[in-house]
């Protein structure tokens, strides 16, 4: 899968190990069409394949992170174009929780269906002090599509993941922040910095080690704790295989920081 040009993503580098994707589609508040999401899946599928990264963000131009699917787009289909939809929009979703590097969404604005599913599928959620979220589908005479029912209730709880599908209530970053649907909020001046700050924590770390705690903490979410604990223990005597086990206890025991 490749993509020559994107018309709606744009894709920086910010020093050797930490990628930027920005989902530009300003002029709809960067509403996720099928085109844009057929981009997206590209983008994505580049950016995996990049073997020196070890941070990507996701974030959205202007003031808003994604506000949603593109209703204009979707009020024209009927029930079998609409599963289409649901579907290409779930199957990317999956593909970046299934990224083999953390993943952090940097919520600079509105994050309203479509939007606050995408943050879900990513590892951390930061948000600026203007975004805001919710699942406002039902409003709209359907239910939330790319896996939303899903997501939501196992990052924030079943009661309040029903009672925000349900009602199709607005949250805003303090009660975001208070139900774990986001791991910090932060001034919207300052949302990116925060974010490459923590990207650089991370990247600094030993990149096998992290990709490693990803898979074992995905896959102890989605298992039994007795398969899940074999599961960890194959990763955490496959460190011992890499150089980056050694030069990681080799720095400490000679108190220096490790080079990665």
């Amino acid at each position: 899968m490749s993509c020559s040009t994107y018309k709606y993503i744009r894709i920086n580098r910010e020093e050797s190990y930490i990628g930027i994707l920005t989902i530009d589609r300003e002029s709809a508040l960067n509403a996720l069409s099928a085109e844009l999401l057929g981009e997206l899946h590209c983008a994505l599928y580049s950016l995996r394949e990049d073997k020196d990264l070890r941070v990507l963000i996701i974030t959205g131009a202007g003031r808003s992170f994604v506000a949603g699917a593109d209703i204009a787009e979707m009020s024209k289909m009927n029930a079998n174009e609409a599963k289409d939809f649901g579907h290409k929009g779930a199957e990317v979703f999956r593909f970046i929780e299934q990224m083999p590097i953390p993943v952090i969404a940097a919520i600079n604005g509105f994050a309203l269906g479509g939007g606050c599913e995408l943050s879900l599928a990513c590892d951390i959620r930061i948000a600026s002090d203007k975004a805001k979220f919710g699942q406002p589908e039902v409003g709209l005479g359907i239910t939330p599509g790319f896996s939303g029912t899903l997501r939501l209730p196992r990052t924030v709880g079943i009661g309040i993941a029903k009672e925000l599908i349900y009602s199709a209530r607005i949250v805003k970053p303090d009660e975001a922040l208070s139900i774990g649907l986001v791991n910090r909020v932060v001034p919207d001046e300052q949302l990116m910095d925060e974010v490459l700050q923590l990207a650089r924590t991370i990247a600094a770390q030993s990149p096998t080690a992290v990709r490693y705690a990803k898979e074992s903490i995905d896959c102890g979410l989605q298992t039994d704790i007795d398969t899940a604990i074999v599961f960890e223990q194959n990763l955490f005597g496959l460190c011992f295989a890499s150089d980056e086990q050694k030069e990681g206890m080799e720095a400490f025991l000679n108190k220096r920081k490790p080079n990665f």
